[in-house]
């Protein structure tokens, strides 16, 4: 990730973190981890990942995959043609009663059933505009 983008995730994450607006889904720690991790440069050795994942899970209230959304991942799969994985963060986010998703991986500015995915690494999103 470039300097640019790693500053404005560590913002976003900040203002969600002072809002206390911020929250997390298994996967998405899931996902954390795997990214900081894999790559020939990784960004953090497996004990630090593990450090920062357990310092976001001090910060964020975390969603637990269940049954329901499982299920309710596969409908959105189906109906919506998202990736497994990217429907249960979706499916997370909906029976958790959750409306954003901040994600480069979505379509920006879809709506799926009262959820919102924005990615904040476009140039014209404001962070001043989420409280």
């Amino acid at each position: 990730m470039s300097p640019v983008r790693q500053d404005q995730a560590l913002r976003l994450l900040q203002r969600l973190e002072l809002t206390r607006t911020g929250r997390l889904s298994t996967q998405v720690l899931a996902e954390f981890i795997n990214v900081c991790t894999r790559t020939q440069q990784p960004l953090y050795t497996y004990p630090q990942a593990i450090t920062q994942a357990e310092r976001l899970i001090q910060i964020f209230p975390v969603f637990d995959l269940t049954p329901l959304i499982v299920l309710d991942a596969a409908r959105g799969a189906r109906d919506y043609s998202l990736a497994n994985y990217d429907a249960q963060i979706w499916a997370t986010a909906r029976l958790n009663q959750t409306p954003v998703i901040f994600s480069e991986d979505f379509q920006h500015g879809q709506l799926l059933e009262g959820i919102q995915f924005i990615n904040p690494f476009l140039p014209a999103f404001d962070l001043n505009a989420w409280r």
